[in-house]
C-alpha cells in the first residue's frame, strides 16, 4: 500500500454524509442549553493556546449528564484536514434547571497539520461547542455554537514551538 491518506477512508473524511452513530449520539431524559461561548484570545500567536468558556444549562424538570464536545475546523489549510477535529469533551452532570460554566484548553498541538511533518499555520479557524457534531441531526434537539479566532505568525514546524 502506498497511499495512506485517510481521504475517503473514515467518516472524518467523508463528504456532507454523517456516520450513522457519530461521536455522542444517543438521548437524555432531559434538555440543555448552550450560551456565552468565549474563546481568549480571539487572535493568538501560532504557538499559543486558547481557552474556550462555555455555560451549560439543564433546561428539563430531570437532572441530567451531557458530553460537551468541542470540534475544530481549519478554514484554509494547505493540506486535506478533517471537515472537523474533536479537540476536547467532558461528561458532565447538571441538576435540573441548574447552569454550570465549562473551561477547556485547545493546545497548540490540537490545530497542527501533518505535512511530511507535524506544522503549525497561521489562519482562521471554527471552534463548535455543544452536544454533538456540528450539523448533526437527531432527535432530542441540540444546539452546537461555534466562534472564530485567528491564528497569525509564519508557519513552522510544531517541534519550534
Amino acid at each position: 500500500m502506498e497511499n495512506y491518506t485517510m481521504e475517503g477512508r473514515t467518516y472524518r473524511y467523508y463528504g456532507k454524509e454523517a456516520p450513522l452513530y457519530p461521536f455522542g449520539y444517543g438521548l437524555s431524559y432531559t434538555t440543555f442549553q448552550y450560551r456565552d461561548l468565549v474563546l481568549s484570545p480571539p487572535v493568538l500567536p501560532i504557538c499559543a493556546n486558547l481557552s474556550v468558556s462555555v455555560v451549560l444549562g439543564n433546561t428539563g424538570q430531570r437532572d441530567g449528564e451531557e458530553v460537551v464536545q468541542l470540534y475544530l475546523r481549519w478554514e484554509q489549510a494547505s493540506v486535506p484536514v478533517p471537515r472537523w477535529q474533536l479537540v476536547a469533551f467532558r461528561r458532565v452532570a447538571v441538576p435540573a434547571g441548574q447552569e454550570t460554566k465549562l473551561s477547556f484548553q485547545v493546545v497548540a498541538e490540537q490545530r497542527a497539520i501533518w505535512a511530511q511533518d507535524w506544522r503549525l499555520e497561521p489562519g482562521t479557524f471554527t471552534l463548535f461547542a455543544g452536544g454533538q457534531q456540528p450539523g448533526q441531526q437527531r432527535r432530542v434537539p441540540s444546539e452546537v455554537l461555534s466562534a472564530q479566532f485567528t491564528v497569525t505568525g509564519a508557519a513552522r514546524p510544531l517541534r519550534g514551538c
